[in-house]
């Protein structure tokens, strides 16, 4: 294929991978027009710079294109084949951030960064707990119907999330979860088996701490629905919530401090992290 007709390609939005998430995101666009530009100064094909990272010409067209999101190891690759003095490179947290829903992509920024992180779930296993198989199929039953190149990416994304619990320093990150949420077999009994089992695993970390309210409680302090808060490195607090995905970042001291008093109470009627390993034990053993 000649650079004549790539160039035309960059015109037609149909073709391979075209229904791609909404990456509106300009970054991506940004990232594919200098992915492009630095081929084109190297006098490689597309075909020729796909089969030299493993990627086929059609997927390296999307990458230019801004209709796919490429992975970072790609983009360090291609920096280095291209030999475009880290260009490429520098934009690799922006553009991993387009995986994310765009409701979702500065809370995810927050969240990376964050040194204290507390979560309250009332319908689904958080995103940080959830192991491969959940997440694809809480991903499988979103409406609407994500294609399976999204799922793929939303799938990748929601896993790097997870590297917060390795990160160091250690950010301390706290839950409490709704039992009602670990009785939900989605994805089926063994998706939800290995959930639970993680979840537990997790929990045995020293800078993690896992609360489950219990359906029995009389009294409850989280009617409101699920958040997030978020301590910053330079003491910010900020408080996050999301519903039918419509979300608020919410950076005013009253109103945060609100929810952290509501997190405050949540935690002091759910179970304690050990009777809460108990009741999770529980639930595996019944089965």
């Amino acid at each position: 294929m000649n650079e004549s007709t790539q160039w035309a390609e960059d015109d037609d939005p149909a073709g391979d991978d075209a229904a791609a998430p909404d990456p509106g995101s300009g970054i991506l666009r940004v990232f594919g027009r200098q992915l492009k530009r630095f081929r084109v100064r190297a006098g490689v094909e597309r075909s020729e710079f796909g089969a030299r990272l493993g990627y086929s010409a059609s997927t390296i067209a999307a990458y230019e294109q801004g209709r796919r999101v490429p992975p970072p190891r790609f983009i360090d690759q291609a920096d280095e084949l291209l030999d475009a003095g880290e260009v490429l490179k520098e934009m690799k947290e922006e553009v991993a951030r387009a995986q994310y829903p765009a409701f979702f992509r500065d809370a995810a920024k927050l969240e990376a960064e964050a040194v204290e992180l507390h979560v309250y779930d009332t319908h689904v296993v958080n995103g940080l707990l959830q192991t491969e198989e959940c997440a694809r199929a809480v991903f499988g039953m979103w409406r609407p119907i994500l294609d399976e190149s999204v799922i793929a990416e939303r799938i990748e994304a929601r896993l790097a999330r997870q590297q917060i619990f390795s990160r160091r320093p250690h950010p301390h990150v706290s839950f409490v979860i709704e039992e009602a949420v670990l009785r939900k077999r989605l994805g089926g009994r063994d998706v939800w088996r290995g959930q639970l089992q993680h979840i537990l695993l997790v929990s045995q970390s020293r800078n993690v701490e896992v609360q489950v309210m219990p359906l029995d409680r009389e009294e409850h302090a989280g009617l409101a629905g699920p958040f997030t808060l978020m301590e910053m490195k330079d003491g910010r607090r900020i408080a996050y919530a999301e519903v039918q995905s419509d979300s608020r970042l919410h950076t005013e001291r009253g109103k945060v401090r609100e929810l952290e008093a509501t997190y405050g109470s949540l935690r002091a009627q759910a179970l304690t992290p050990w009777d809460s390993q108990a009741l999770i034990e529980k639930l595996l053993g019944d089965q």
